[in-house]
């Protein structure tokens, strides 16, 4: 019913930049709340960001000032610029949307996109 593909992972050094997409496609009537979680190996899954469908931002401790979400409702996409990486960013990075569907609220996931930041 609902897809999100995530893409823009990759390697990169301690200092720099990646950008992050994540597009939702399906019967989709609207988008509510999409968010970026990341899962580090051998750690649990977390949250790094959120963003409501009017805009109002939240972001974890330990991305604020680097990390920044937005959002193309048009498009269905979620973005995380994320600047400023350091090697404990390393982790696999998922997109979760909060999708209406036939009139019901589900939350789904994308696979990931692997991040390695090396330093």
């Amino acid at each position: 019913q609902v897809q999100l593909v995530e893409s823009g992972g990759g390697l990169v050094q301690a200092g720099g930049s990646l950008r992050l997409s994540c597009v939702a496609s399906g019967s989709i009537s609207s988008i509510n709340t999409m968010s970026w979680y990341r899962q580090a190996s051998g750690k649990q899954r977390e949250l790094v960001a959120a963003v409501t469908r009017g805009g109002a931002t939240d972001y974890s401790d330990s991305v604020k000032g680097r990390f920044t979400i937005s959002r193309d409702n048009a498009k269905n996409t979620v973005y995380l610029q994320m600047n400023s990486l350091k090697p404990e960013d390393t982790a696999v990075y998922y997109c979760r949307a909060g999708a209406v569907v036939g009139g019901f609220e589900g939350l789904y996931w994308g696979q990931g996109t692997q991040v390695t930041v090396s330093s």
